[in-house]
């Protein structure tokens, strides 16, 4: 995909993202996108559900199987606005999602520093898309909380 289209879906993320902000969530949001049309999204709900793996990958990941009624999304790619965490990757790997595409990276929890063979090994990884607007919406989150 080019460039333009990378920067059109991770905005969609960045969508999802705001709407976890409005609910007092970390605000992380993800879209699963095939053939150019988004077939899934998600954004962070792990205090609404009060469940530590309602991640927004997690929720674009299963909308997205939801939507062809099958495990696995070859073919697919998987925007987020901030790196996968470890066990968001394990999904992504055994979703076999062929792209996985983030904006900011995560130094503290971030799967290329804990679990970097995570991933199907033909995953592609694209990162830094839109990276500044991704960490200034979670940077202003947490100065507030600070």
């Amino acid at each position: 995909m080019s460039e333009n289209l990378h920067e059109k879906f991770m905005r969609e993320a960045l969508i999802e993202a705001h709407k976890a902000l409005k609910h007092n969530e970390v605000p992380i949001g993800a879209v699963v996108v095939c053939g150019e049309r988004i077939i899934g999204r998600g954004h962070n709900l792990t205090e609404t559900l009060q469940d530590v793996t309602a991640h927004a990958e997690m929720q674009a990941i299963t909308a997205a199987e939801n939507f062809f009624s099958a495990k696995y999304l070859t073919d697919c790619t998987l925007y987020v606005t901030l790196e996968p965490c470890t066990m968001c990757a394990g999904a992504i790997g055994w979703a076999q999602i062929s792209h996985l595409v983030f904006g900011a990276t995560d130094e503290k929890r971030g799967f290329t520093q804990f679990a970097p063979n995570s991933l199907h090994p033909k995953t592609k990884i694209t990162n830094g898309i839109l990276e500044n607007e991704c960490k200034k919406l979670l940077s202003d989150f947490f100065k507030k909380k600070r």
